[in-house]
């Protein structure tokens, strides 16, 4: 069937137009004439020619090839009583066909008008003959407009299936573009996480050595920790961007926190964790995000506000898990010199939070993360003075516990 449609239409209409004079030709060379031996004349033959040969425009001039077909087979009509009988006129078939699948519908209309009398004009004198005429003519009307109605409905599913397809491709898209964003914020809380620590610890380690060389040698050991964690972490990463199979290290969780607090602890500024109410199973985008946020919120800390005291608090909810990381160093309020200047992007989260501008934030990035990953689990996240002081800063996120 599909190399049959790969053929040149007008190739099918000169096969269809051979193949129709052969059937209609047919009846002259088994009929003998009934008054003698006589052959038959080129005109008693010439309507037949006129019946067929139309047919190889039918494409271009339906409704021209059926009132010529029609004619001709009137013509043929008139002839002698005993010309060869025609059992079916075939080109009449195909020409009404090809009006009902592409003619439009005025074309239609008029072939409706032309055909009753059309058929009583050629029928003959036998009721049969023209009932049968009537009804195979109806059936191929209707064989062209099923074919039409067909054709359409195909053409519709092809639309809709490449439709598809497009929505499909630009949700892939869509998809890689957000799995993109989660990877380099995850490597950006990773990779700031660890370095903050290792510059707090490399700056703290030659100022211990010639005092307290205990207290080098636990900074050391922080720096290397923190160089294999993030190791660890990038590994993992990096074995999600490849389509390798076995097992993976789990992503981060809430359980992993108290570490990540005792890990930084351990550089210097006394960080505290407080976990009140009863802690519940949560989504695995849920456990992501606070490890995340309070990574991220204490990595701010060690690099920017020159804390030396800092409080992670997680407060469980019936509707939700409540994470503040407070610290008392430099806040939004104080001065900006030195400070990094914002990014676009942080500018555009000023808008829609607390004044961000100090010292006390990451260049912009990394608050934004913290929005993101509140608000892709469902969640929200605020930032600013902590209430009642001064200075400090503090990082307020809320995220449910079921995520979305």
């Amino acid at each position: 069937m599909a190399r049959f449609r790969a053929l040149h239409p007008l190739l099918i209409d000169a096969v269809l137009t051979a193949v129709v004079l052969a059937a209609q030709s047919v009846p002259f060379f088994y009929t003998s004439r009934m008054a003698g031996p006589e052959p038959w004349t080129v005109m008693e033959y010439l309507p037949v020619i006129g019946a067929s040969l139309p047919l190889i425009v039918r494409r271009r001039y339906p409704l021209a090839v059926l009132i010529a077909i029609i004619l001709a087979t009137n013509v043929y009509s008139m002839h002698d009583p005993d010309i060869p009988p025609q059992p079916l006129w075939y080109g009449h078939l195909v020409a009404t066909y090809t009006i009902a699948q592409l003619a439009p519908r005025w074309q239609r209309l008029a072939l409706l008008l032309l055909m009753v009398p059309g058929s009583i004009l050629f029928g003959g004198n036998s009721v049969p003959t023209l009932v049968r005429g009537l009804l195979t003519w109806a059936a191929s009307y209707a064989l062209g407009r099923a074919v039409t109605v067909h054709q359409a409905y195909a053409r519709v599913l092809e639309e809709r299936a490449a439709q598809l397809e497009r929505e499909r491709q630009l949700e892939a898209e869509r998809a890689a573009e957000r799995e993109r964003a989660r990877i380099a914020r995850d490597m950006h809380d990773i990779l700031a996480h660890a370095v903050s620590i290792m510059v707090v610890q490399a700056e703290a380690g030659p100022l211990a050595v010639r005092t307290n060389p205990d207290r080098a040698e636990a900074a050391f050991d922080a720096i290397g920790a923190a160089g294999r964690e993030a190791m660890a972490q990038l590994r993992r990463m990096l074995g999600l961007l490849k389509e390798t199979e076995g097992p993976r290290e789990p992503q981060p969780t809430i359980d992993r926190i108290p570490e990540l607090v005792g890990g930084v602890g351990d550089t210097g500024p006394r960080v505290s964790l407080t976990t009140t109410g009863q802690p519940v199973a949560v989504s695995s985008d849920v456990e992501i995000a606070a490890y995340r946020i309070v990574q991220e919120s204490l990595t701010n800390m060690l690099k920017h506000a020159a804390a030396t005291e800092a409080e992670v608090r997680l407060d469980w909810q019936d509707d939700g898990l409540s994470i503040t990381v407070t610290d008392d160093g430099r806040g939004p309020a104080a001065d900006s010199r030195g400070a990094d200047t914002p990014s676009p992007d942080l500018r555009g989260a000023e808008r829609r939070g607390p004044d961000l501008r100090g010292p006390g934030f990451s260049g912009g990035n990394g608050l934004i993360g913290i929005r993101e990953r509140a608000a892709a689990c469902g969640g929200t996240a605020s930032f600013g003075t902590p209430p009642g002081r001064t200075r400090g800063f503090q990082v307020a996120a809320r995220l449910p516990l079921a995520g979305v």
